[in-house]
């Protein structure tokens, strides 16, 4: 493959693996941002293309109607703000694109616009916006409703929210900024718009009160799974992240997603696609497969910490017997693609069999070293067509300076001896760096 891959990192701001031995030295610096800093300088030398800040806005308490196992275990909560943090690695940091999650369900769609906007000029054209509609009842009773939206709602909204956004971004001309001296204007107001939006759910008079973006609006980041979430990334992202399973299902999630855009009159190469992986690292493959068994098997919290996550949602999965099938338990205002993903990796295996091994969340189970995983990744892409991947320490509780380490010491300098990661930042703004050659 000549083409070089694109690669992001996909984090939440909250605890590291602070209960590990590789995590011990500083296990509080996360709440600072300063891990989350230095680990975009170490991201941003090693090549990879942006950082993708996750989000959530709640303390689950599904799981036995109590919130001790998240608090336990730490997959929602706690968790700061990333927006703030977003700021703080673009300061720290020149080339590295930094992708920040907002939800349609719950922020206002003006304030997003501006938010992201003013992120953009603080990052000198580096900004992404990850679209997602939220999928809690906890989260929207923070916000004042009762409970969340149902799925497809949710997104039938979100294309709304998206189009309204757009609008508001787009409301000053580029050139509006004309800084006269001789007549001492500093905006040419003729090219200022109101907007005047009327929808179905959401309106807005505008213009935006921020000048013109570095990058004209944010790069468009959206993790589609099911039907509605695909249809939305198919319309408006400039990169997907997806965790379809196995190769023939990166190319089949692949395809439909092309076969999207064409029909929206989109050119499908205007968008990325980035599959999620969470690489095990060793000096052997042995090596390698012992870590990822005492990791996925050996570990008697990995399971738990799935469940915890699995939770976050409307389902109590402490009501099922992990040594039975699968039950029929999605919501259909959850996150349906959990359920689907699940039931597809083996109708009929028992729930522990199916948390058992590597997360749901990756789309290959990478397990060697930097070489064999290198070819892994080298031959999917070349089977699929695709466009990268996108790191995820999850799983497990991998995030630490040492599994950092692993992967953009060991795994990265073998992907860019093969042409297939960046050696140098081409471009300024994160647009083109990632769509542009």
């Amino acid at each position: 493959m000549s083409d070089r891959l694109r690669y992001g990192w996909f984090v939440n701001f909250m605890p590291t693996a602070w209960n590990t031995p590789w995590a011990r030295t500083s296990p509080g610096d996360w709440v600072t941002g300063d891990f989350y800093v230095e680990m975009g300088r170490m991201l941003e030398s090693s090549g990879v293309d942006f950082i993708m800040l996750e989000d959530s806005s709640m303390v689950p308490d599904t799981f036995g109607g109590s919130m001790e196992l998240e608090m336990k275990y730490t997959s929602r909560s706690p968790k700061n703000d990333p927006i703030p943090l977003a700021a703080a690695i673009g300061a720290a940091t020149e080339h590295l694109g930094i992708v920040v999650t907002m939800s349609t369900t719950l922020y206002p769609p003006y304030l997003l616009a501006r938010s992201m906007a003013t992120l953009d000029h603080l990052t000198r054209g580096r900004i992404g916006w990850n679209i997602v509609t939220s999928a809690e009842d906890r989260a929207a009773q923070n916000f004042g409703m009762d409970e969340i939206f149902e799925h497809d709602h949710r997104y039938e909204r979100a294309h709304e929210f998206v189009d309204l956004v757009k609008q508001l971004w787009a409301s000053w001309e580029p050139d509006a900024l004309v800084m006269d001296a001789a007549t001492g204007t500093y905006v040419d107001h003729t090219k200022v718009h109101p907007i005047d939006f009327q929808g179905n759910y959401y309106s807005s008079r505008g213009p935006l009160n921020t000048l013109p973006m570095p990058q004209g609006r944010p790069v468009i980041a959206q993790a589609g799974g099911s039907n509605a979430g695909r249809g939305l990334a198919a319309e408006h992202a400039d990169v997907i992240v997806s965790s379809p399973r196995g190769k023939e299902g990166m190319k089949a999630y692949r395809d439909d997603i092309r076969q999207r855009m064409e029909r929206l009159g989109r050119d499908p190469d205007s968008c990325k696609l980035l599959y999620m992986i969470t690489p095990i690292i060793g000096e052997t493959v042995a090596e390698a497969q012992a870590k990822a068994h005492r990791m996925y098997h050996e570990d008697p919290a990995a399971i738990m910490r799935k469940l915890a996550l699995m939770s976050s949602g409307q389902v109590d999965w402490a009501q099922f017997d992990l040594d039975q099938p699968l039950p029929e338990a999605a919501d259909p205002r959850g996150i349906t693609s959990i359920v689907e993903d699940l039931r597809r990796s083996g109708p009929d295996k028992t729930l522990r069999e199916l948390l058992s091994g590597s997360s749901q969340s990756e789309s290959l189970t990478l397990v060697g070293t930097p070489e064999t995983i290198a070819d892994e990744m080298e031959e999917a892409m070349e089977f699929v067509g695709g466009d990268g991947f996108l790191f995820f320490a999850g799983g497990g509780g991998l995030i630490t300076r040492h599994y950092l380490t692993e992967v953009l010491d060991g795994l990265m300098p073998e992907l860019k001896q093969r042409g297939l990661a960046r050696d140098t930042f081409e471009h300024r703004m994160l647009r083109d760096n990632l769509l542009l050659a």
